[in-house]
């Protein structure tokens, strides 16, 4: 039998391979609306999948970073990015069980990034940006390479669900509770209010401009 802690992390790299398939595949979904050849959406899905774990690694001098240690990742991402090409229509009939794989994916990548951060003794603010960082930074730049403005700058409640993850990650931490009460926790955090936001439709308030006198 395996020590409770390395069952733990084997569970945490399935689901982080599985939560990178899945950016990847939103990554290649977007680049083939804009109509990108194939190269195209390889590379946003790759951007997407892995952009904010690299800047998170480099940004803690983890180097090199982790797919490069461990090429299964981009393995992955290969695979979910030809098999979207491949049935992009087949998946876009399934666009609601992509959202919930999507909010799972960013749950896991919020709590690893947070995970990392905290292990690597950084600041707990920091700690939770980078989780955050982790998790929202790959659509940002998946966005700005299919010149969409970047989702978590609109009213989507996103990066907002994945602050809220970290924050309890990185608190659990703090208070010395066990792995395996506060990443199921923090992972419940961030999928469930970002499934919230989907099904009510839930958004961040956004300013109104205020008309000037001269305005009509």
């Amino acid at each position: 039998m395996y020590p409770v802690a390395a069952r733990e992390e084997s569970v945490i790299y399935i689901l982080d391979l599985f939560g990178t398939a899945v950016f990847a595949v939103t990554g290649a979904l977007a680049a083939m609306r804009k109509k990108m050849d194939i190269f195209g959406v390889t590379v946003v899905a790759t951007v997407t999948a892995v952009g904010g774990g690299t800047l998170r690694d480099l940004l803690l001098g983890r180097v090199p970073p982790f797919w490069v240690a461990d090429p299964g990742y981009i393995l992955a991402i290969l695979f979910a990015a030809v098999a979207t090409f491949l049935c992009a229509r087949k998946m876009r009939h399934h666009m609601p069980q992509l959202l919930v794989a999507d909010a799972l994916g960013l749950a896991v990548f919020t709590v690893i990034g947070s995970k990392v951060a905290v292990a690597a003794n950084t600041n707990p603010l920091i700690a939770a940006i980078m989780g955050v960082m982790t998790g929202a930074l790959g659509g940002i730049l998946r966005d700005v390479l299919c010149n969409e403005v970047p989702l978590i700058l609109r009213r989507e409640v996103y990066a907002t669900a994945s602050l809220g993850g970290a924050l309890v990650y990185v608190a659990g931490t703090r208070l010395h509770l066990d792995q395996s009460t506060i990443v199921p926790l923090a992972m419940a955090v961030t999928l469930l209010t970002r499934l919230a936001a989907i099904k009510w439709r839930l958004s961040l308030p956004v300013a109104k401009e205020e008309s000037g006198d001269g305005d009509a």
